[in-house]
């Protein structure tokens, strides 16, 4: 069963590289995936939904869920099961963007967005949500396309994220509760 998964994921791969990449996508799609790089887009948001009275709370459980993405995907699941890139497995398969230099599973880029953005299509308004919604699948899928993750990471990753994000809101919400 894992090498029919790991087949797939493999030819996910060569599939992207081989049939979806090009010109006009790689420089747009290394752009999104960029946003990513250490939680960057994620961490702005959340400081600008603390700044912001009417939004501290929600900003408060985004920092939650940055936090908790950091604590499970990078710090506990990364070393852990040390899964190699797939551009190092993975004949013929190039990658666009610099070297990573933690492993593969599971997928930060997309556990953060997620994570994230989640909460921002719960608890804000629509306007705001759905385009956090949009950025964060545009992050993940680029982390296909830039070929320095297997499907299954991405996918972890986002189940990571979006089920963080629930764990941050119910905390953020006892502790803001707590606070009254």
């Amino acid at each position: 069963m894992l090498n029919i998964l790991s087949s797939l994921d493999d030819n996910i791969l060569l599939f992207f590289q081989e049939s979806v990449r090009n010109p006009v996508l790689t420089p747009v799609l290394r752009l999104i995936t960029t946003l990513g790089n250490g939680g960057a887009v994620w961490i702005a948001l959340t400081v600008l939904l603390l700044l912001i009275p009417k939004t501290r709370q929600v900003g408060f459980m985004t920092t939650l869920s940055l936090i908790g993405t950091l604590l499970v995907n990078n710090i506990l699941l990364k070393p852990l099961v040390n899964r190699t890139r797939p551009y190092e497995v993975i004949e013929g398969l190039t990658y666009l963007v610099r070297t990573p230099v933690d492993s593969s599973f599971p997928s930060g880029h997309s556990a953060c967005s997620f994570a994230v953005a989640c909460i921002m299509y719960r608890r804000l308004p629509r306007r705001y949500g759905v385009p956090a919604l949009i950025l964060a699948f545009l992050i993940a899928l680029s982390r296909l396309y830039v070929g320095v993750h297997y499907p299954s990471d991405v996918l972890f990753g986002i189940l990571s994220g979006v089920l963080i994000s629930f764990a941050a809101e119910k905390l953020g919400d006892r502790i803001i509760k707590r606070r009254r």
